[in-house]
């Protein structure tokens, strides 16, 4: 049996792609050549990787090992290719970041081009979700998270909190007696993250929890799994929400009330594998990140 590389990255191709026809763009080959190796694989083999049906290909049993096993080699290439990249003095190449979807959208993002600009030989993606992806599995190459992470093999650095405060907007306040207490909370519209759905931060249930309000069942609530849709409900003076000041200052329309009542803090900290600790891309981009912050609070 020879597992020839060049044929196993074909297979690899074909398999992500389902097709011949979309592997060929992947790989800059013809369909016929692409035909070719493939074919050449399973006999060197002695097995079908394939079945072959009208609606494109689909993974035999041992087609699905095999590219289980390719899957592994790539995932190990791209981790020695980030150890390579990170030996260079000069900071240069990719870097993937994963932020809370609220944070990189409505603080991160407009910063991004005086990165870019100090930094023009690196190329960034940012990957905004409240999901937290597997930092140790190359998901990501660092993470801005609103949590102190306690993995052993994570390194974490705090950078800021966030302060959040009950908002409504003034035509919502002229419409509604402002409440005084937070049992006059629920004499309002209460807007939140629902049940279920990943959720950027531990506190997203504090406005309910201090209006003793079950979100579930009661009928003077909005809900919806996204800190920019809960402003911009909430601005448009459908109700009241626990909103970070940040986004609450360039809002002139939005008033804070019952301060007498403040939301728990949100750390941020900047966190990224042991392993990178020397990696001069994140550790540029971990300074960046310190110096926007400027202070301890966001």
């Amino acid at each position: 049996m020879n597992l020839n590389w060049d044929k196993l990255r074909i297979f690899h191709a074909v398999a992500e792609a389902g097709s011949f026809t979309r592997a060929c763009e992947a790989l800059n080959l013809s369909q016929s050549a692409i035909s070719r190796q493939i074919s050449a694989l399973e006999e060197s083999l002695s097995v079908p990787l394939f079945h072959r049906h009208a609606r494109g290909l689909l993974l035999t049993e041992q087609g699905d090992l095999l590219l289980k096993a390719t899957k592994d080699v790539y995932e190990k290439l791209a981790l020695l290719e980030g150890r390579i990249s990170d030996t260079k003095s000069a900071p240069e190449g990719p870097i993937k970041i994963t932020v809370p979807t609220f944070i990189g959208s409505s603080w991160l993002a407009p910063r991004i081009d005086a990165f870019r600009r100090k930094y023009p030989k690196m190329r960034i993606t940012l990957i905004l979700d409240d999901r937290i992806l597997n930092l140790g599995m190359r998901e990501a190459d660092a993470a801005v998270r609103l949590y102190e992470p306690d993995q052993p093999d994570l390194i974490k650095r705090k950078l800021a909190h966030i302060k959040f405060h009950l908002c409504a907007a003034r035509s919502y306040l002229k419409d509604h007696p402002a409440p005084k207490t937070a049992a006059d909370l629920k004499k309002h519209w209460l807007v939140g993250y629902p049940a279920g759905v990943a959720v950027p931060h531990a506190h997203t249930d504090w406005i309910f929890q201090i209006a003793n309000v079950d979100k579930e069942s009661a009928s003077n609530v909005m809900l919806m799994n996204s800190m920019e849709a809960i402003l911009a409900t909430v601005e448009q003076g459908a109700g009241i929400a626990c909103l970070p000041d940040f986004m609450v200052v360039n809002h002139p329309n939005m008033e804070i009330i019952l301060d007498q009542y403040p939301a728990p803090e949100v750390p941020i900290f900047f966190v990224y594998p042991q392993e990178r600790r020397n990696s001069t891309r994140i550790q540029v981009f971990r300074d960046f990140m310190m110096q926007e912050v400027g202070g301890d609070a966001l």
